[in-house]
């Protein structure tokens, strides 16, 4: 038996949204999505049940919180607690990518 399992992009299910989206690993406690915004394109204020963890691989974009509006560039991590809406506008020359955590339950 195999202490790892390997999770192609190519093949990762998509999320039911209008741009790419790709979860990549999800289990009963954690999901890792990969965010790909084109140029201009972003994403509606939604808000989750859980916290999340956004890291910005790649691009630059607006991340608005709340009420707050924060400008991102590549490298960056965001923590947004839970229950607080959140959207995402690529502003970007190029894609804008995102990896989301979401911890989806306590392993306790």
């Amino acid at each position: 038996m195999s202490t790892y399992t390997l999770f192609p992009f190519d093949i990762a299910p998509r999320v039911p949204f209008r741009f790419d989206g790709r979860i990549l690993f999800k289990n009963d406690c954690f999901e890792l999505v990969h965010l790909t915004l084109q140029q201009g394109e972003g994403m509606e204020p939604h808000i989750q049940p859980m916290d999340i963890v956004f890291f910005v691989a790649e691009g630059a974009g607006t991340l608005v919180v709340g009420e707050e509006v924060v400008e991102v560039i590549a490298n960056t991590t965001i923590h947004v607690h839970a229950g607080i809406s959140r959207s995402w506008t690529n502003t970007g020359s190029g894609p804008l990518k995102i990896l989301v955590s979401k911890l989806l339950s306590s392993t306790k």
